[in-house]
């Protein structure tokens, strides 16, 4: 009886070309998001709108991208934590450590929502409302950074087929 080996397989030499791992699309997606938001960052810490103690802390990067998340998907109305975690694909926990970050940094508060009197609601102060501003200024300055970068064309057609992608 002839013994048949249990991993038939690709073995190790067939791997001599493993570029495609660093290239691939999730990749390069994944670098341009990091790419985007650092960038969204560094020129919100720049903005005169920004009071200076949040500049500062962008400055030194004790603001991340992941706070950026709150920014980008806290309804202007205000959201309950759970909708907001849900909406930046963060557990509830996550985003209430952030709620609380943002919290203590004058850009949020919560609040009773009336709509529930058990509930509660995360919505913008008016430091958050500039620093909403702030984002929305770097986020069209990165923005023509990366048209300038690759072309008119190029990023048309990217925003266009990301825009479909994502839907």
């Amino acid at each position: 009886m002839s013994e048949t080996p249990l991993n038939t397989g690709p073995q190790a030499s067939d791997w001599t070309d493993d570029r495609w791992r660093q290239t691939h699309l999730g990749r390069l997606l994944g670098h341009a998001m990091r790419r985007f938001d650092e960038r969204v960052l560094v020129l919100m810490a720049g903005n005169e709108g920004v009071p200076l103690a949040l500049a500062n802390l962008a400055a030194r990067d004790q603001i991340s991208a992941a706070h950026v998340h709150i920014t980008r998907h806290l309804a202007l109305q205000g959201s309950r934590l759970t909708d907001l975690a849900r909406a930046a694909g963060m557990s509830k926990q996550a985003m209430g450590d952030l709620v609380d970050q943002c919290t203590a940094w004058g850009l949020v508060q919560r609040e009773p929502d009336p709509l529930d009197a058990r509930a509660r609601r995360v919505v913008f102060t008016p430091v958050g409302l500039a620093w909403l501003q702030a984002f929305k200024d770097a986020v069209a300055q990165a923005e023509a950074e990366f048209r300038a970068a690759v072309g008119k064309d190029v990023a048309t057609v990217v925003a266009l087929g990301l825009e479909a992608y994502a839907h």
